[in-house]
C-alpha cells in the first residue's frame, strides 16, 4: 500500500527534524541556525499532518502531499548549508520524504 511507504518516510522525516531543531538549539551560534530551525519546525509539523490524514480513509490528499514535498526539499537545502552531523542526517531524510512524496503521486 503506498500510503504505508509514504507514512513510514513522514515519519523519519518528522524524527529527523525535530532532533535537528533541538540540536541547533545547542550550537554554539544558534543565531546562524535560526532558518534551520524554523524549517525543521515547519517541516516537522507538514509531514504529521499528511501522516495523520493519510491514516485515515480520505482520498483528497495531493496538494499537501504536493506540499510537502516542496517543505521537505526546502527542509533538505537549508540543512544541507550546514555541517553539523544533525543537519546532514535530516537534509537525507527530507530528500527522502520528498522522493516518496513524489512516488506517492504516480
Amino acid at each position: 500500500m503506498r500510503n504505508v511507504k509514504l507514512i513510514h518516510a513522514l515519519g523519519n522525516c518528522i524524527n529527523h527534524c525535530n532532533y535537528c531543531a533541538d540540536a541547533c538549539l545547542d550550537e554554539e551560534n544558534i543565531a546562524m541556525m535560526n532558518n534551520c530551525i524554523r524549517i525543521d519546525r515547519v517541516c516537522a509539523e507538514v509531514c504529521s499532518s499528511l501522516a495523520q490524514i493519510l491514516a485515515t480513509s480520505y482520498t483528497d490528499v495531493q496538494g499537501l502531499v504536493d506540499y510537502c514535498k516542496t517543505i521537505c526539499e526546502a527542509c533538505a537545502d537549508e540543512c544541507s548549508r550546514h555541517d553539523h552531523q544533525h543537519c546532514k542526517e535530516c537534509a537525507k531524510a527530507c530528500r527522502e520524504c520528498a522522493l516518496a512524496c513524489d512516488e506517492f503521486s504516480k
